[in-house]
């Protein structure tokens, strides 16, 4: 007899893990499948970050962590907010998990009480909404579209504030859309928020160094909102680090203390061996991961080239991470090869039986009209999979 708890049966499956997982599976069975939906750059994660884990293993870094993290990662995160931000962080104000998402998860779990209202800014991350629904909040979206550059504007987020409201999610550089909030949009968004006291800021900051010419401009910067924002950072994605899982916070000291409360109960500290690895990281000139963004932006020019050659798809020109949210609404509704495509979930899993292209539903993003394109992957790659998708649709 099932008897698993609301909690869980009301959690849906992450839509990017169950795309990699029917990925996986087809590829079992032999089959040559193009994987373009897990955000994992498929560089090798930097020699002089290798080395300091090696180094870290050698001089026996094997005990129980901090909850919060190492004093000296700590001041290294203070260092980077000041270097890469201009945001002024005490060692006090960080809280080092084990990826962003757990960081997420904590400022939802200390935050928000049942019933309380999350903004989500569409498309939004999958886990975003996961993750408020865990903490029994309800999330309200806010939507936007190609035509907008996928950004929301002061009057939308003023419009969907109500008494209920208690966290606000910003993703910029955005994933799924790779879109940019400007410091204009950011402040003319802050000055709404200014007026509403009880509400506070998360800003995803994971995707900043992969930016292709708009400045990074953190919303905690903004003095009025800085004693209630938190900015998520980690890793992960500017370091190919992603197994590695290392996410941090800086937010105001006692929300800081709630998320170090929430981890000793959940996980306690992050790995001893991948916390020593961040420390040389995040020290390091951020000229020494350039390499790699150099090449996702030739990848960016790549794939965008061959998407908007393709009849009924349409995108727009994503300014940082490595994603294209690409609108196929033209082919809802029609019949390629005997399968009817109703929506995106229908036609990211068409591509995926027919041009063996794993891709994500934008129904998971929060915008049932795109799917999303991760060019986090070699231009061989690249190249056969377009063409693969562009034959599937002809």
């Amino acid at each position: 007899m099932e008897s698993l708890s609301d909690r869980i049966n009301s959690l849906p499956v992450s839509e990017t893990l169950a795309m990699a997982a029917k990925a996986r599976e087809l590829k079992n069975q032999g089959i040559d499948v193009i994987g373009l939906s897990l955000g994992e750059p498929d560089f090798n994660t930097p020699e002089f970050i290798k080395e300091a884990a090696i180094k870290a293993v050698e001089d026996n870094w094997n005990s129980y962590s901090p909850v919060d993290g190492y004093a000296d990662l700590k001041t290294a995160i203070c260092t980077k907010f000041k270097r890469d931000n201009q945001l002024d962080y005490n060692p006090s104000q960080i809280v080092v998990s084990t990826g962003a998402k757990q960081s997420i998860a904590n400022v939802c779990m200390v935050l928000l009480n049942p019933g309380d209202e999350v903004l989500l800014p569409a498309p939004y991350w999958v886990s975003y909404s996961a993750i408020s629904t865990l903490a029994e909040a309800k999330s309200i979206i806010i939507p936007s579209s190609l035509e907008t550059d996928f950004k929301i504007t002061p009057e939308q987020l003023e419009a969907a504030l109500t008494p209920k409201t208690k966290l606000v999610m910003f993703n910029s550089p955005n994933n799924p859309s790779g879109t940019i909030y400007t410091e204009e949009e950011y402040r003319a968004l802050g000055k709404v928020l200014e007026k509403y006291p009880e509400v506070f800021i998360l800003s995803d900051e994971i995707y900043e160094h992969i930016n292709y010419g708009t400045p990074h401009f953190s919303i905690a910067r903004i003095p009025e909102l800085y004693d209630r924002t938190i900015t998520v950072n980690g890793v992960a994605k500017a370091f190919a680090m992603t197994g590695w899982r290392i996410g941090y916070i800086g937010a105001p000291e006692w929300i800081a203390k709630a998320c170090n409360k929430m981890q000793g109960q959940i996980t306690s500290g992050a790995n001893c061996i991948a916390q020593r690895a961040t420390i040389a990281a995040l020290e390091a000139p951020v000229s020494k991961i350039q390499y790699m963004i150099d090449e996702f932006a030739k990848r960016r020019e790549l794939i965008i080239d061959l998407l908007t050659a393709i009849p009924g798809i349409k995108t727009n020109q994503p300014q940082g991470a490595f994603y294209v949210f690409a609108d196929v609404s033209f082919y809802f509704g029609k019949t390629l090869k005997g399968k009817t495509i109703a929506n995106a979930s229908d036609f990211a899993l068409y591509l995926l039986e027919e041009a063996h292209v794993a891709t994500v539903t934008g129904d998971a993003f929060g915008n049932g009209n795109c799917i999303r394109i991760s060019y986090a992957a070699s231009k061989e790659h690249i190249l056969t999979a377009i063409e693969r998708i562009a034959n599937a649709l002809k």
